[in-house]
């Protein structure tokens, strides 16, 4: 792999919110999940579980469960021929006992690790993707038989953008972010 190559890919990686109605071949979305399984986690406790929404009726309900409420968001989410729902799993007592000492959410952290890997996977494979975590988080649980004692943390959507069109980024300078040995 050259130096860049990643540099590149996070540069083409951008939250993308229309999408083609080309369906999504299982084998992407499979390297997807291989390259978000891979992630690093706190005490290796692998906190997450991925559900592939592709029936489209399902994928539509919980589409419609991302724009309730008083603030209308997401109208975008029927677009996408896939959701990937992510849920955090139960940690392992070493995490869950560091969360406590050192008042750090490892999970949360280790959920965002593993869906940054899905989605620049997804990004190598050609697709779009645009993270949520806008929605009806008890709803979309009973709709996808998720356990009351988890959590829904995301939902991923997934699919071919309409242009190859890379948008500007819009952050903030190296020097905004950036300081060497104090704050």
């Amino acid at each position: 792999m050259q130096s860049n190559e990643l540099l590149d890919l996070i540069h083409h990686r951008q939250s993308q919110r229309t999408y083609t109605a080309r369906p999504v071949e299982k084998e992407k979305l499979l390297r997807c999940i291989e390259a978000a399984r891979l992630a690093p986690s706190a005490n290796n406790s692998q906190p997450w579980k991925f559900i592939i929404i592709d029936d489209p009726g399902l994928k539509n309900t919980v589409a419609e469960l991302t724009t309730t409420g008083m603030i209308p968001m997401n109208h975008f989410t029927k677009q996408a021929p896939v959701q990937v729902a992510v849920v955090r799993e139960k940690t392992n007592l070493t995490t869950a006992v560091g969360r406590i000492l050192k008042d750090k959410n490892y999970p949360l952290i280790d959920i965002g690790i593993t869906t940054a890997h899905f989605c620049l996977q997804a990004t190598a494979e050609g697709l779009s993707t645009c993270v949520i975590g806008w929605f009806d988080e008890k709803k979309i649980k009973e709709l996808l038989n998720i356990p009351k004692a988890l959590r829904l943390e995301l939902i991923i959507l997934v699919g071919y953008p309409p242009t190859n069109e890379i948008r500007k980024k819009k952050r903030k300078e190296i020097a905004d972010i950036l300081s060497y040995n104090k704050y």
